[in-house]
């Protein structure tokens, strides 16, 4: 089957990372089917291209209807809109798992978390474990792309990168890899465009490198032309700092217990190589989207 018949259904198109699958998918001559609440977002030049199907991927029959005839699929959970985000995502991943069983989906492309191999104990990432273990029992065709940490978790971090200080509940000599979301969709793209893989594999995005909180705060620093000094805030510090912010604590936990959770012993269960390495460092990041933070 050629790429040019096969039918592709994008989540999230819209986001950080679908909007990149969109653009290449385009350019590799691919009509594809995009699920999304709202397609008032999508410009115009992409809106003749595609199909569209708009719902809410909570809407278990909303996804089985948008994603017939649908021969591989991008899902990406959006971040959980309830009070507890494991449960969420579970839910969230079960529509999947239930659209690619009844549609007969062949090729599935998950985008996972490093640290979902863990399964537990990584808070709202375990999420993520559910809906990895939710589509391999499918027996379906399926890749986890198991991303680091994303470069735009700093876009939170503004004020205070200007005033010069760059707080994480990380400990600042923790390793961990560093990923430009744009750069997933490439890998996401390269997968689904291929789709002549079977059974389950995992593949993850490691960015360029893997930096620590001081590392980055340097990084930062040399591109906005002022020191950032790096801060590690308690466990209990950065848990009042999310509930001062109105977050219920099941949200709270599943935060909080991402970096607890990811931190100690762990290494990613896929390597770096040049199969999980991709482009785009954090400097060159940055001067693109921080530098009107100076």
């Amino acid at each position: 089957m050629t790429s040019h018949h096969r039918k592709i259904a994008v989540t999230t198109p819209t986001g950080q990372v679908g909007s990149r699958v969109v653009r290449l998918l385009l350019q590799a001559g691919v009509r594809p089917t995009l699920l999304l609440r709202d397609a008032s977002k999508l410009d115009p030049g992409t809106r003749a291209r595609v199909d569209v199907a708009e719902g809410d991927q909570a809407d278990a029959d909303y996804v089985i209807q948008a994603t017939r005839g649908v021969d591989t699929l991008f899902w990406v959970s959006p971040p959980g809109t309830g009070d507890d985000p494991v449960d969420a995502y579970a839910r969230l991943g079960a529509n999947a798992a239930r659209a690619v069983r009844e549609n007969g989906i062949a090729h599935t492309v998950f985008q996972s978390s490093i640290g979902a191999e863990k399964r537990h104990g990584v808070g709202e990432i375990d999420g993520l474990a559910r809906t990895e273990e939710q589509l391999n029992d499918t027996g379906a065709a399926v890749t986890h792309l198991r991303c680091g940490y994303f470069f735009s978790n700093l876009l939170g971090d503004v004020e205070s990168l200007r005033a010069g200080v760059l707080r994480t509940p990380w400990p600042l000599d923790h390793s961990m890899p560093w990923v430009d979301p744009r750069d997933i969709g490439e890998v996401a793209a390269a997968r689904l465009l291929a789709a002549n893989w079977q059974g389950t594999r995992v593949q993850a995005v490691h960015g360029p490198e893997d930096l620590t909180f001081t590392q980055v705060a340097e990084i930062l620093g040399g591109v906005l032309g002022h020191e950032v000094k790096p801060e590690q805030l308690s466990d209990d510090e950065f848990r009042s700092v999310l509930t001062s912010v109105g977050l219920p604590a099941a949200q709270v936990d599943g935060i909080a217990g991402m970096s607890a959770g990811l931190t100690g012993d762990f290494v990613p269960e896929d390597e770096r190589s040049v199969l999980t390495t991709t482009p785009t460092t954090l400097a060159a990041w940055a001067r693109q989207h921080l530098v009107d933070a100076r």
